[in-house]
């Protein structure tokens, strides 16, 4: 004889189950799903060692429809580059944790080969520090704090701005890393733009050793 539920259990299990899922925050999530990856040795098919394999870094951006596509697109795989990400593929200051990151990858890592990758239909373009500081406000940011920032000299107007066009943007970056006074001149700096739907690559500064 086959025991059944009854449909109205059956029903309020797959309620409970559903509310106790909607009501895990995405920390928890992830929690319990890094166990069961953990128990099952999920791990080994991704290990590796700390230097990319084809000796290459890539800064691009932290939108979500890349995140997957350019490992894809670009044919790369877990261990081959380091990756950086940042809103907008960009360094934005010569002494920045981006310049740091790519300068602890060229000196330290092994890296002698570094290629900026933007993507078209980009967030940060045409954003303005304006909206950004409208929309601290709206979360909760008092506006005498953002005065007081401004007042102590900081400039949030530049910090926030993004750029008008991705591809000056792009050559702009390669530039500041190209020549930053700790680079060596024989790495190689290349800047490119992914369409962010198919992956197509759109090159925009080859670069080339000993510059």
């Amino acid at each position: 004889m086959i025991f059944r539920l009854p449909k109205w259990l059956h029903n309020a299990r797959f309620v409970f189950f559903s509310l106790r899922e909607e009501a895990m925050s995405e920390l928890d999530k992830i929690l319990a799903y890094n166990a069961s990856f953990v128990d099952a040795e999920q791990y080994a098919a991704y290990q590796t060692n700390k230097y990319p394999e084809r000796k290459l870094a890539i800064l691009s951006c932290m939108d979500t429809r890349i995140v997957e596509l350019i490992y894809a697109a670009l044919g790369v795989k877990n261990g081959d580059v380091k990756m950086i990400r940042n809103a907008g593929a960009v360094v934005s200051h010569p002494w920045g944790s981006v310049m740091r990151s790519l300068l602890v990858a060229v000196l330290e890592l092994r890296v002698e080969e570094i290629m900026v990758i933007a993507h078209f239909d980009c967030g940060m373009r045409g954003l303005t520090a304006q909206a950004m500081l409208d929309a601290a406000q709206a979360r909760g940011i008092p506006a005498d704090r953002i005065e007081t920032l401004r007042h102590a000299g900081i400039d949030l107007d530049g910090w926030f701005t993004g750029f008008d066009n991705v591809e000056q943007s792009v050559r702009h970056t390669v530039n500041m890393i190209r020549h930053h006074p700790l680079m060596p001149s024989n790495v190689v700096v290349h800047g490119l733009v992914i369409h962010p739907s198919t992956g197509k690559l759109t090159l925009i500064e080859k670069g080339m050793r000993d510059e």
